[in-house]
């Protein structure tokens, strides 16, 4: 297949990046991404999607196995590193993710397309619950990013930076939205 057919996602993204750094197994990676906050980027829930993207990226030549070891009574472990193909597609994903947006298809906007489907307070006690879960996660991330910023360089919170922002972009339009619904301003009389 080749590096230019190799499927762009965060999750490539961040193996190659991790592998870039230094060589390094799957668990270690996955370990890493979670360490970092990163896990709220890209998806790491399950450990059988990060054997895959590594397979995948294998297959295309973007990884290389660097070594497998065994220590005593535990499972082989297989070290990746990044070819040179690699390297080079992970700066050109980078400059592409970087410049270009991208059409993403989040669940929040295409429940507000479908807002008729509830009745109107049900729609506001939904919304008064995604207020409180932001309001949490708003409050998660400040503390996050004041704790971090006493050890760890600004260049690496910059998207806990985005995060934040895009929270407190979401928390806004939220209030409004259930401060027009609980005043009367946004109802309707239909149930789809």
């Amino acid at each position: 297949m080749g590096a230019m057919s190799t499927r762009r996602s965060p999750l490539a993204t961040a193996v190659l990046a991790l592998v870039c750094e230094s060589p390094m197994h799957a668990y270690r990676m996955q370990q890493l991404i979670k360490e970092r906050h990163q896990d709220d980027v890209v998806n790491v829930a399950q450990r059988n999607s990060v054997y895959q993207t590594i397979e995948r990226l294998l297959r295309d030549g973007l990884l290389a196995i660097r070594e497998t070891t065994r220590e005593e009574n535990r499972p082989e472990r297989t070290v990746y590193e990044a070819t040179e193909t690699g390297r080079e597609t992970l700066k050109q994903w980078m400059r592409t993710m970087l410049s270009t947006p991208a059409r993403e298809f989040p669940e929040f906007p295409a429940a507000l397309a479908f807002l008729p489907v509830l009745r109107p307070e049900e729609a506001l006690a939904a919304l008064r619950q995604r207020i409180a879960a932001l309001e949490a996660r708003l409050s998660a991330l400040d503390t996050e990013m004041a704790d971090s910023l006493s050890f760890v360089p600004r260049l690496f919170l910059v998207e806990s930076e985005y995060q934040r922002a895009q929270v407190a972009t979401e928390l806004e339009f939220a209030r409004g939205l259930a401060d027009d619904l609980s005043e009367g301003r946004l109802t309707w009389d239909f149930q789809i």
